[in-house]
């Protein structure tokens, strides 16, 4: 390595934005609920810098107030950016808090863009003899660089690329990088709104620069240039100039280089340490240490005979080429690693103290489960061949009672010594006395009823007892451990491999690996019990999680493990028949456009569209150039054009075709004979059920195709048949109960049609002179209120244009005056206490409900009316589908409960007990919860769920 000194710029904002997007469909929120993605994706970039390049000098550089002297010269400089996302904002302080803990020096200069300070820094620091290195990745820096400024790139997918001359010249085909400037002054720059020369883009501006090397020469002979190039660049010489010096990164800006003020120097550990606490940064933090060396304090290490019992252990001293480094050239004395790194040291199992022991069978497992059974409160967790529990075999359970201790129980492969070993373990499961908890326990259930062991007695779950707690965050356990625990767990990964063909089975894995891995499963989830027992109490959701959440649990269990039956000669049936369908559209859609194309291609459907067609004026593209075709945009258009609808009826058949009807009988599971799906808890943050693999809960029920779909679901055999129970207008039963808006409560209670009856009110007619029409637009204003709907929204649903929907939504105001106000209400205080709740009290917190972004703040404003309302819907059934079951059990019915869609369950009933299973199911579903407006269920019965619904 050189030893010439070496300095480093960050382009803060640059890297900053960078690392936000990186976490856009996946952001990372902490248990306070706020956006950490910003302060993540920036710091791990910075330490990523520090770690490969051990620079000598470095700095951070910020842009405050924009650019004065360009906004003087350009008044639209950069006045087209969006507005700075709120997760980026309040990411700032942040961010610069954590730097001066670090001692990294801040650059910024109000006036001053960061491209400015960063070209004034490389050369005043070139003069001094140093070599420069820009860490951004910002094109517009190549103009900066020389024999020593260089940039340093973070690339797509990881790593670095450094630009010197050689690689400018080549990305910008130049000679000489301040050429660079007049490149960017020629074509503009859409980003910043620098201009340009009109008709220059990259080609054109590389072949201009290539024959006249400057702006300013070209602008001279441009009476070489030919037609309308000639006419448009004469025409707008000043405006190329501008452009350039727009485009011309400031080299004076008053900022000072000194050497000793950029040395990269010893950060304040406990400060870093005390704000990563804060921010919830687990994974970081242990980075952050690794970076700077930091080491945990050393103790002894202990193993014995199937028997893993670890105690922090010492590591070597680190030093450079030994996978860490110090920075700072000394160690870090013993004393102040275990101040610095308190609370942190101990996050994997290598570096906690636990006693984790494999029980070996006969004399050892009877002692053992003897001492189970003294047990009040025991924490398990299953070992499995695989992630279906319907077919999975047991390969082990771990089992906690005490933090840091635990005890593994393999599993023989033998099917009937598998058997044997489980009854063993039943009396501990079949205990109403003995608490038992786990992380998902629906799995684990699941798993044990196909060794006929049903899990009895008090259950905490701590996956479901988190998603009370903090719904919009996730919550798998690794997740969890981090960030409550301060705690990274061991990987599957570690033990079987990735996913694919090479993937292990567990029982592949050493009983020794299995122990660490299974029983720190069983010790993290218990020590997450403790944590989220007390946070349930202060969220006041202690209640809603006894009495809904876990009991549901079972039930949920009980449904998934029956599964429903599915008739596959009818779904072959009606694939041919959308076949047929689906062809038929193909040559009216050709027919129409007057040539064949790829309809399944946006690309070639704009081009068809918008192009040959021109079905409008000014059609939207996407960030790529190509024509937007989604459906929202062709929706807008299908009530005028042919095509249009016929393309959106196409899609829909082929999806419908693809998603359900040929993908419907491969999810059969062979050994039932049945279609088994997955309810999910703790996914849709107001409180639905979600359903997954597959999901029965989006079969499209607006079409007749779609419909018949529902055909499919049959009963078990002969001797039963289905009943379908759904409420009526639940949602709307429920908001006008909560407003007490008496007008729309009295229309309830007198069994009118609501919709009716609110079209006779905003249309002032006789209910009995409603015409179709209005019922229908008064439908759609009642259904779209909850959801926040706008007279935009309402003109695209209805045959209304905007301004009538604007008056037909300011009439219903009028005419419902008290479930405006409730509405108000919800949103007044969810600004104040950052929350709104259910009939039960589940929460739903709204972090963006203050956001000074009006479109965010938009959002969360129409969650506040619509949580409440669907929550308390989803509230509802569950209690429903709670006490049905109870019933089922206790009375010992054949009849089972198969299916929740939303507001309505599905039932195979064994039928001598079709009139006894009616009243039950009407009258358990009415009376599940009290409301000044009474519940409503409509039953169906029929061969299959089409006839039942």
């Amino acid at each position: 390595m050189s030893d010439q000194k070496r300095l480093f710029l960050v382009d803060a904002y640059a890297l900053i934005f960078r690392g936000y997007y990186a976490f856009i469909k996946n952001p990372r929120i902490n248990s306070k609920g706020q956006d950490t993605s910003a302060i993540m994706g920036f710091m791990n970039s910075l330490l990523d810098v520090i770690k490969r390049e051990r620079p000598d000098h470095l700095a951070v550089c910020f842009d405050k107030g924009g650019s004065a002297d360009r906004v003087e010269m350009f008044e639209a400089y950069k006045a087209n950016r969006d507005e700075t996302p709120e997760g980026i904002k309040t990411a700032i302080p942040h961010i610069c808090e954590i730097l001066k803990a670090m001692h990294i020096p801040i650059m910024v200069k109000d006036g001053y863009e960061a491209d400015d300070v960063i070209g004034t820094l490389s050369r005043q620091a070139e003069k001094e003899g140093y070599k420069t290195y820009m860490v951004t990745p910002d094109k517009d820096f190549a103009q900066l660089v020389t024999e020593n400024i260089f940039i340093y790139r973070p690339v797509f997918g990881g790593g670095y690329e450094t630009w010197g001359i050689p690689e400018v010249q080549k990305k910008f085909e130049v000679t000489d990088p301040l050429q660079v400037i007049d490149f960017l002054g020629m074509m503009g720059d859409s980003s910043d709104n620098i201009p340009g020369l009109p008709g220059v883009g990259e080609k054109t501006a590389k072949k201009l620069l290539a024959q006249y090397g400057s702006m300013e020469n070209l602008l001279d002979n441009t009476h070489e240039l030919k037609g309308k190039m000639r006419e448009n660049i004469e025409a707008n010489k000043e405006l190329g100039l501008l452009s350039k010096k727009l485009a011309t990164i400031m080299l004076d800006v008053p900022v000072t280089f000194h050497a000793k003020d950029f040395e990269l120097d010893q950060p304040d550990l406990p400060k870093v340490t005390e704000i990563f606490q804060e921010l919830e940064f687990r994974q970081l933090l242990a980075n952050f240490e690794k970076t700077f060396a930091v080491e945990a304090t050393s103790t002894e290490t202990a193993s014995a005979s199937n028997t893993t019992e670890i105690k922090a252990t010492p590591k070597e001293t680190a030093s450079a080429g030994a996978g860490q480094f110090s920075l700072f050239g000394g160690d870090i004395s013993t004393s102040e690693k275990t101040e610095t790194v308190s609370g942190f040291t101990r996050n994997t199992a290598q570096t906690s103290s636990h006693f984790y022991q494999s029980v070996a069978s006969g004399m050892a497992t009877k002692l053992f489960v003897k001492n189970l059974m003294n047990q009040t409160s025991v924490c398990f967790d299953t070992e499995t061949t695989g992630l279906n529990p319907i077919t999975a075999e047991l390969v082990g359970i771990a089992f906690s009672w005490e933090v840091g201790k635990g005890f593994y129980l393999p599993f023989p492969e033998n099917k009937e010594e598998a058997q044997e070993l489980i009854e063993q373990l039943r009396p501990f499961f079949e205990s109403e006395t003995i608490q038992k908890i786990g992380q998902n326990l629906k799995y684990d259930i699941k798993v044990l009823a196909k060794y006929k062991v049903e899990v009895k007695g008090k259950l905490f779950d701590t996956m479901l007892a988190h998603y009370l707690i903090n719904p919009d965050m996730r919550h798998n356990m690794d997740v969890l451990a981090e960030t409550y625990l301060n705690y990274t767990p061991i990987s599957i990964e570690e033990l079987i491999g990735k996913k694919g063909k090479n993937q292990l089975s567990m029982r592949d894995v050493a009983l020794e690996k299995q122990t660490e891995y299974a029983v720190e499963d069983a010790d993290i989830t218990l020590q997450l019990k403790e944590h989220f027992e007390k946070e349930l109490g202060d969220a006041n959701t202690q209640k809603l999680f006894d009495d809904i959440e876990i009991p549901l649990l079972r039930v949920l269990a009980a449904m998934e493990l029956e599964g429903i039956n599915l008739d596959e000669k009818f779904l072959n049936s009606l694939s041919e028949q959308l076949n047929s369908d689906i062809k038929s559209l193909e040559i009216k859609i050709y027919t129409e456009a007057g040539e064949e194309f790829n309809i399944a291609s946006p690309k070639q459907l704009g081009d068809i569209l918008f192009d040959k067609l021109k079905l409008v004026d000014k059609p939207k593209k996407t960030k790529t150039g190509q024509y937007a075709t989604s459906e929202d945009i062709l929706s807008y258009l299908a009530k005028d054009h042919d095509i249009i609808q016929h393309i959106l009826d196409y899609r829909g058949l082929a999806k419908l075709k693809s998603t359900y009807v040929d993908a419907l009988p491969t999810q059969v599971e062979p050994s039932t004979g049945r279609v088994h799906t997955d309810y999910m808890q703790t996914v849709a943050a107001t409180g639905r059920l979600s359903s997954n693999n597959p999901n029965l809960q989006n079969i499209p029920i607006r079409t007749e195709r779609g419909r018949q779909v529902r055909k499919a679901f049959i009963p078990r055999s002969e001797d039963y048949t289905l009943l379908a129970a759904d409420y009526s207008q639940i949602e709307l039963r429920i908001i006008a109960a909560l407003s007490k808006e008496e007008t729309m409560i009295n229309a309830f209670k007198n069994g009118e049609d609501i919709h009716a009856s609110t079209a006779s009110k905003v249309f002032n007619v006789p209910i009995d002179e409603v015409t179709r029409e209005q019922r229908s637009n008064a439908k759609t204003v009642n259904f779209g209120i909850i959801y926040g709907v706008s007279a935009f929204g309402l003109s695209n649903q209805t045959d209304l244009s905007r301004s009538e929907s604007k008056e037909l939504i300011d009439t219903y105001y009028e005419t419902y005056p008290k479930l405006r106000n409730y509405m108000s209400e919800l949103v007044d205080f969810a600004r104040d206490n950052g929350y709104v709740q259910t009939v039960l009290g589940r929460r739903r917190y709204l972090n963006d409900i203050n956001s000074r972004n009006a479109v965010v703040r938009g959002a969360a404003e129409r969650n506040a009316v619509n949580a409440p309302i669907q929550g308390s819907a989803a509230d509802i059934i569950k209690i429903a589908m709670i006490n049905i079951y109870d019933k089922l059990q206790a009375g010992n019915f054949k009849t089972k409960m198969l299916l929740q869609v939303h507001d309505e369950l599905v039932f195979d009933v064994y039928k001598p007990e079709l009139e006894t299973i009616k009243t039950l199911v009407k009258t358990e579903m009415e009376n599940a919860y009290k409301l000044e407006v009474p519940l409503d269920v409509e039953l169906g019965v029929g061969n299959d769920w089409l006839e039942a619904h």
